[in-house]
């Protein structure tokens, strides 16, 4: 089963191809242009590289955040384009639940995405064999919240994303020996594991609707908070 799947959270742009249990492609570029000029061809390298089309992917997989407003609605808007023209199914995957997905055969993986304004999107994940349990969902914290969190909870932590860099400093401050960093390649959302876990889906039903599949953001766009704040 050919499965396609594409992250366009945060600057990182990728998308990939499994088959079955074989990575055929993967395509990654963090550059200064927007996820509109990146993303399609990309797409097109990748799938012309394998001498594949769109109709020959089975399964249509897509980050749904948290992270960047923009960015999730244009891969959201281009995955769900695809299953709709070809009429395949489609799942969407945490972005936090991707990034642990990184980091296998860890006690515990904290994955973390810089939300400013010494916050994180963040969730606390846990493996069970070879499928990863929330044993704190994913939501936004203040960094002094999530660390003491970690320090009270929890002892062996591996921690990976962006905020595990911009906060490097005041994890490093309170968890000391309790946590490790994870490699540069680990820190970005990889197309590879929103494959594999949108696979994992697949094989248990869990299907998406490409009509009511949306991104979960978390927090309040501006354009909401505006909108609140003018009904007052």
């Amino acid at each position: 089963m050919k499965v396609l799947g594409l992250d366009t959270s945060t600057l990182m742009t990728t998308c990939g191809v499994i088959d079955g249990d074989k990575l055929v492609g993967e395509y990654s570029l963090s550059q200064d242009m927007s996820h509109s000029e990146k993303l399609v061809p990309m797409i097109k390298e990748v799938l012309d590289s394998l001498n594949l089309t769109v109709d020959d992917i089975d399964l249509f997989a897509a980050a749904v955040g948290p992270g960047s407003f923009t960015g999730l609605r244009i891969g959201l808007a281009t995955v769900k384009a695809f299953a709709h023209v070809t009429n395949k199914p489609i799942i969407g995957v945490s972005t936090l639940e991707a990034l642990a997905y990184n980091l296998p055969f860890n006690d515990i993986v904290v994955p973390m995405l810089d939300a400013r304004r010494d916050r994180v999107y963040t969730a606390i994940y846990k493996w069970k064999g070879n499928e990863l349990e929330a044993i704190m969902k994913p939501c936004i914290l203040e960094v002094t919240e999530l660390l003491n969190i970690l320090d009270r909870d929890h002892n062996k932590i591996v921690v990976n994303g962006d905020g595990s860099l911009v906060y490097k400093d005041m994890i490093i401050e309170k968890l000391k020996d309790k946590v490790r960093f994870s490699t540069i390649g680990q820190n970005m959302c990889k197309a590879s594991s929103i494959c594999e876990l949108a696979l994992l889906r697949y094989k248990k039903n869990e299907v998406d609707d490409f009509y009511t599949l949306a991104p979960d953001y978390l927090l309040e766009t501006q354009a909401q908070r505006e909108y609140r704040e003018r009904g007052k």
